[in-house]
Parts: structure tokens; sequence; C-alpha cells
């Protein structure tokens, strides 16, 4: 969708995005045989219901996969520095190549990233100034699909009524108490950590702070313009419009962003 790809060689990154990958597969194959299909036929929930879930099922994977792919804002190896910008690039002490300020080395990717947040291996990816707003839509729309499913989890037993089913020769059926005991783990153990790292998401884009300057406290200076918070998100999501900033299906455009905001770690 007009962005380079972006493909890191790493083992452990490939073993935690198929961990990710199998909770979604899991959450999408099982609940719907196990609680939604049932329950719509037997008239307990609308088809609205149903679509609902799937629209949180494909923003999220399609998240999780643009977010793992794009590239981040990979340096290239002879970057152009246009003369009146040249004071507001530096030498990286590793690699020996020019970058913008507030650029950082990934260590395990090998090159230096614009605006880099942090590293990844969940996404195996570094989230920088080209895919932060994918990474963010991906935590929001986690959030959205652990929490459906826990409220499918605890209605299909405390609130639906009881379903009138005969084929309890069907796998799913037969083990639908430990397939739905799994279901609510996984849920709440997802849940609570991605509720946490998009809450230190929000508040970095808030103040305009990668995790990485938190970590290095190089942010603390006071006399540097605050920018509002609409133009840091748009800045981060590439358009003005809030509507968009929810939608992983289209290309992002970035947005000029004045130098006298800038900062660099």
């Amino acid at each position: 969708m007009g962005q380079r790809i972006h493909f890191v060689v790493d083992p452990q990154g490939w073993c935690c995005m198929g961990v990710i990958i199998f909770i979604w597969l899991y959450n999408t194959i099982f609940i719907p045989k196990v609680i939604l299909f049932p329950h719509y036929e037997e008239g307990n929930i609308s088809v609205l219901a149903v679509l609902c879930y799937y629209f949180c099922s494909l923003f999220c994977i399609s998240s999780l996969l643009r977010a793992s792919v794009a590239d981040p804002g990979k340096l290239p190896e002879n970057p152009k520095i246009p003369i009146t910008e040249r004071e507001y690039w530096e030498l990286c002490n590793k690699c020996n190549m020019m970058r913008p300020k507030r650029s950082h080395h990934c260590s395990r990717c090998g090159h230096c990233v614009r605006r880099m947040d942090h590293h990844c291996p969940w996404i195996n990816n570094c989230v920088g100034e080209d895919n932060h707003w994918l990474f963010l839509q991906l935590c929001f729309y986690t959030q959205i699909l652990s929490s459906y499913t826990l409220i499918l989890d605890f209605c299909h037993y405390y609130y639906f009524l009881p379903l009138k089913k005969d084929n309890w020769d069907v796998f799913v059926f037969r083990h639908e108490l430990a397939l739905l005991r799994i279901s609510a783990f996984m849920g709440l153990i997802i849940l609570g950590g991605i509720s946490r790292l998009f809450y230190t998401q929000l508040m970095g884009i808030f103040t305009d702070t990668t995790s990485i300057e938190k970590m290095s406290n190089c942010c603390e200076d006071m006399s540097r313009p605050r920018k509002p918070w609409q133009q840091t998100f748009s800045e981060v999501f590439g358009t003005h419009w809030k509507i968009l900033w929810f939608i992983p299906f289209r290309q992002r455009q970035p947005l000029r962003v004045p130098y006298h905001f800038s900062h660099h770690v």
C-alpha cells in the first residue's frame, strides 16, 4: 500500500510473532464456532455481533502484518542532506552514518531508524516514524478483540440461554469448556499486557517523546515548545482527519514537522 517492505531476519522475532498469530487464529476459529454461530442460529445474538467480531479480528491482523513488514524509517546508506537542514543531523557512533536528530541505531536490526521508539519482538520489527501508527492501531484493536472475546466467554455461561445443540460428537462441543478456558486465559494475559503498553505509547505521543528518549532522560529541557496533542497525533498517523487514525488499509503521508520543535536523542 505504497510502503517499502521491511523484513527482519530474527528467529526470536519469528517465534514471538508466531505466538501472536496463533492466539489470533485460535480465537478467530473457535470463538465463532463455540459461541457466535450457535447463538446466532438460535436467535440469542444478532448478525451485527458476529460482523463486529470479524471486523475487529480483520483490523487486528491487518495492523499486525502491516506493522511487521512496513519500513519503520530505515535510513539509506548515503542520505541526501539538504544544506538548510545539516545542523539538524548528527553522526551515528555505531554505523558511522549521518542521521536526523531523534533517530536511533537498532542493534538487533543493524541500522538507524528515524524517530525510533523501540524494537518490538512481537512484530519482529522496529517501531519508528513510518510504522508507529500501525503499531498503535495494533494495540488498540488487540484490546478491543481481547475484551470482546472475554465478554463473549462470560455471556456464554452467565447470560445467554443454553444452547439446544445435538452435535455433541463435534470436537469443539465435546471440549467446549477447555477451549473457552484457554481463550479466557489468553484474553486476560493479552489484554493486561497490551493495555499497559498502549497507555505508555499514548503518553509518549501526548508528551512528544519516544520510549528511548524517556529511558535516556534526554527530554528534560522544559524550554522547548510543546505541541498540541492533535498535532503530535496527526504527525504520527500522517493525517489531520481523526477518522483515518483508525483505518489500517491506507497509505500514510508524512506531515512536515517544524524543526524548532525537534529535539534529539
